[in-house]
């Protein structure tokens, strides 16, 4: 029998990114391993502890999960491998007994109270809100009596001994958390032609302009961006770097051009793993920009070098 994975993720038992783990195909082979935050379930990939970390990377309603872009930015290098996207729904958990009157103070992880402030507005306005390292240890600060309720999945109230006060809780009908599988570094999956690159790029000097030239080594090749999001490098105030989701894969052509482009001509760029999109969202591929495209402008190219035009 093949030795079980071993699978880090932001725990206690309960939280949505265990919830994601447990939706992959191969969740009968994992084992996983509850780490206080997402660095540290990084760190135990990085180690040999464990084989890949689960980590949630982006909110459909919030945005960017900070603590992991961050963490794969600027830690030990690391790979994502895969991403999927699951349906977020929150449940306001409660010691059995407690009524809504009998809630005064809610904790959550800080990602969740945006998705849900209309309706804890609307419920409960007097509330005092308390972030916790993730939803489900707020629910497990609720059971042992710090709070008196928790934004969590309905999911997580059996493992904890609580009740499901109120069900199906958002202000955003419909809203997905997007999370990413990393491994340590090595050979990119095979492409599927249904993929997507993460990278992490810095300005070189910062001169006027820069941030349009690397937009420009896309967009000189076809590449579409899914996403562009500035985040501070922690050096000096108005220093940032960019992380970029694109369409398309390293082994594409267009995408390969655009990295090399960016690697002469920008400062510190990462390349985070080529991957199958979890919504299988073909990229657009402007004319001039196949990979025969591009296979045959090199033969021209060779053939012009050689005299034989």
């Amino acid at each position: 029998m093949p030795q079980p994975l071993r699978y880090a993720f932001l725990g206690p038992a309960g939280t949505f990114t265990e919830a994601a783990l447990l939706s992959l195909p191969e969740a009968e082979r994992i084992e996983g391993v509850p780490c206080s935050s997402v660095p540290a379930a990084f760190d135990a990939v990085r180690s040999g502890e464990c084989d890949a970390a689960v980590a949630a990377m982006e909110s459909s309603v919030e945005g960017a999960v900070t603590a992991t872009i961050d963490e794969l930015a600027n830690g030990e290098p690391l790979m994502i491998v895969r991403e999927l996207v699951l349906q977020i729904g929150f449940a306001l958990l409660v010691r059995p007994g407690t009524d809504l009157a009998g809630v005064k103070t809610v904790a959550s992880h800080p990602v969740a109270e945006p998705q849900c402030r209309r309706w804890l507005g609307r419920e409960l306005p007097d509330v005092r809100w308390e972030t916790a390292a993730s939803n489900a240890e707020a629910a497990r600060q609720v059971r042992d009596g710090v709070y008196d309720a928790a934004l969590a999945g309905a999911f997580t109230a059996a493992r904890y001994g609580l009740e499901v006060l109120a069900d199906g809780i958002h202000d955003y009908a419909g809203a997905q958390t997007r999370f990413v599988v990393v491994t340590r570094p090595g050979r990119p999956t095979p492409p599927t032609g249904l993929d997507k690159t993460s990278i992490t790029v810095g300005l070189r000097d910062n001169h006027p302009g820069e941030l349009m030239e690397i937009l420009e080594e896309f967009a000189g090749r076809g590449v579409n961006l899914c996403r562009i999001e500035s985040r501070p490098t922690g050096e000096a105030m108005g220093k940032y770097y960019f992380f970029i989701d694109l369409e398309g894969h390293l082994a594409d052509e267009r995408v390969a051009e655009a990295l090399l482009g960016l690697h002469r001509n920008s400062a510190n760029l990462r390349f985070l793993g080529s991957y199958p999109r979890a919504d299988r969202q073909a990229p657009t591929i402007r004319h001039g920009t196949s990979d025969a495209e591009f296979a045959a402008a090199r033969d021209w190219l060779s053939a012009v070098r050689g005299g034989n035009r």
